[in-house]
């Protein structure tokens, strides 16, 4: 029982968050038992263009660290927060969901290039804590039962909570960063005097992620009107013997 409920659980999930989340777990564990190392997923700008090793400009996004408090804590994060924006904000734009882990890991990408980062998972899941936090300024949030405040400053609680930890804040502030960014091109920018959309959805990822709409206009053959198609009845009565 225990099994079926998670399994439904699993395939409730949307796609993106699935995807996503079902990527990481499966990297640390394959780290875990010693498949691979994090040697050959971190992100290394020498060996990605002079070597070719092109898989690690997303598997730096994908491994969190060995198994441990630090991996569940974000994992929790990760799977909360991209599974509300998928369902929330996003619902029924799963081209422009895509859209935003494509714009965001570009960001982080280029930045890592200039500095010593190695992997940018942690800062992927504090974008999409920030994005989330903005779109829902009023939600009060509890943090352990210690801390009561406002959606927005949920980022930078986690940055303090990092910082306590002893890990560096670089990457929670990378994560904000970009996260701003994309809050400010996406539901700023376009809503100020002047101001357009910048970030527009590839039409590929539309026709790969998106259902196509009905076409209002659409008038279907007169044969396949439902008023022309026989009643179960009528069918009934013709199929029976004579």
């Amino acid at each position: 029982m225990a099994y079926q409920g998670f399994a439904q659980e699993y395939l409730g999930m949307p796609a993106v968050t699935r995807a996503y989340t079902t990527a990481c777990v499966l990297t640390t564990a394959a780290v875990q038992l010693e498949f691979i190392t994090p040697f050959q997923l971190y992100f290394n700008p020498d060996l990605i263009f002079r070597k070719f090793q092109i898989w690690r400009l997303i598997t730096n996004f994908l491994f969190f660290g060995p198994l441990g408090f630090s991996f569940f804590f974000n994992m929790i994060f990760l799977y909360r927060y991209c599974r509300m924006l998928e369902e929330g904000s996003f619902r029924g734009r799963t081209a422009d969901f895509v859209f935003m882990f494509l714009f965001g890991g570009f960001l982080m990408t280029l930045f890592g290039l200039f500095a010593s980062l190695f992997f940018l998972g942690q800062a992927f899941t504090i974008m999409l804590v920030y994005v989330w936090s903005r779109r829902n300024p009023y939600i009060r949030m509890n943090f352990f039962g210690l801390l009561n405040f406002q959606a927005p400053f949920l980022p930078w609680v986690l940055m303090g909570f990092s910082l306590l930890l002893g890990n560096s804040i670089i990457i929670d502030l990378l994560g904000i960063a970009v996260g701003h960014i994309y809050y400010f091109l996406e539901d700023v920018f376009p809503n100020q005097p002047g101001g357009k959309k910048l970030l527009l959805t590839p039409n590929f990822l539309k026709m790969v992620f998106d259902t196509p709409e009905e076409d209002p206009n659409y008038n279907p053959l007169p044969e396949d009107r439902p008023e022309h198609q026989p009643r179960d009845q009528d069918q009934n009565e013709q199929q029976r013997p004579q």
